[in-house]
């Protein structure tokens, strides 16, 4: 079924609607040597909200602070109409160890920091940026609540941390009635597929949306790299490269650059871009609500608002599958082999739950 940017869905276990690309805002600033100026920035957000676009995301640590300066510009018009997602955790003063970490202070201090430059009263959706494997559980949890009582926050999230501390946490905030997690943003793509293991099945067990982020995998699934590119490379590449940005986060290796060579091919078949088979593939999963896109110029941007109509037949799916594919792991695999599955249901016809 053909989407368009106003298909909107509901986020998670909440009622809030989202458009089913977010448009991610890394790339807003030139801070780090590869993003869009101020004007090119510009029309990206503005193309994006013509289309009937209302998902932003972006966080307090994107190009130094200038990805919510700009954003508190651009949505001077139209602030209501749109849903920003912003992110604390990271450090934002390298003198000062309160800056960063999950913990209230830094998560309280943050906020109102995005506050000021997104030139806004309120922030739609707060993640946990990161998990620093210090701060409670139960001090994250009741200062995201109490944000939310306080108004500056309507819906907490979470990002880039270990299912079972996530469905931990989810549990905690019901039996306190405190405000649930309604997102969790993670890598995915077919080069990253091992949150299919258990943090994609907690998130629908759980009732968070999953927000998939580099859903082309620093660019790799675009095509634009090849094996000479890994030849005599490291991660230490010139700063502002975004080479050396997929080398660095292991995107760009020989396993990435055959499944990138399948998705070219099945482009090709379908008459389609790789982006837009590689953003269209995330999407065929029901527990994704919206990947995001970190488009830097217009014609990158057009080309993944193509990935909502792309249509797959079984025999592209099974490729992309095959040449994607990952072991569960223990328990996963044990438990999908038929002896467990007889040893379990006997001869009963039992219908699993989607």
């Amino acid at each position: 079924m053909s989407l368009t940017l106003d298909t909107y869905r509901l986020l998670g276990r909440s009622g809030l609607r989202v458009s089913p690309l977010a448009l991610g805002t890394m790339t807003f600033g030139a801070d780090w040597g590869w993003g869009a100026d101020t004007d090119d920035a510009r029309k990206l957000f503005d193309r994006y909200v013509e289309l009937g676009g209302n998902f932003i995301d972006t966080a307090s640590a994107y190009t130094n602070g200038s990805s919510e300066r700009l954003l508190g510009e651009f949505t001077r018009d139209n602030r209501d109409s749109l849903v920003l997602a912003t992110k604390y955790t990271m450090l934002r003063n390298p003198t000062d160890p309160n800056s960063g970490g999950n913990h209230r202070k830094s998560m309280v201090t943050s906020v109102e920091s995005s506050l000021r430059r997104l030139n806004t009263d309120y922030i739609d959706l707060l993640y946990l940026h990161a998990w620093d494997f210090t701060t409670p559980v139960e001090e994250i949890l009741r200062s995201m609540d109490d944000l939310v009582r306080q108004g500056k926050v309507l819906y907490v999230a979470i990002s880039d941390a270990p299912a079972w501390q996530v469905s931990r946490m989810q549990a905690i905030a019901d039996l306190r009635g405190w405000s649930p997690l309604v997102g969790l943003q993670i890598e995915y793509s077919l080069v990253e597929r091992t949150s299919e293991r258990d943090l994609i099945p907690m998130a629908a067990e759980m009732g968070l949306g999953v927000i998939p982020w580099s859903p082309l995998a620093n660019g790799v699934l675009t095509g634009k790299y090849s094996a000479a590119d890994l030849q005599g490379e490291t991660i230490t590449s010139p700063e502002g490269s975004r080479k050396s940005v997929a080398l660095a986060q292991g995107s760009l290796t020989e396993r990435s650059l055959r499944i990138a060579q399948v998705v070219q091919e099945v482009a090709a078949d379908l008459g389609r871009t790789p982006a837009q088979v590689a953003l269209a593939w995330t999407l065929q999963n029901p527990a994704v609500t919206a990947p995001i896109i970190g488009a830097r110029t217009p014609d990158q941007l057009e080309d993944n608002f193509g990935a909502l109509d792309v249509e797959f037949d079984a025999t592209h799916l099974a490729r992309l599958a095959q040449v994607s594919a990952i072991d569960l792991g223990f328990p996963h695999d044990m438990l999908a082999r038929d002896m467990t599955r007889t040893v379990i249901n006997g001869d009963l016809k039992v219908q699993a739950r989607a």
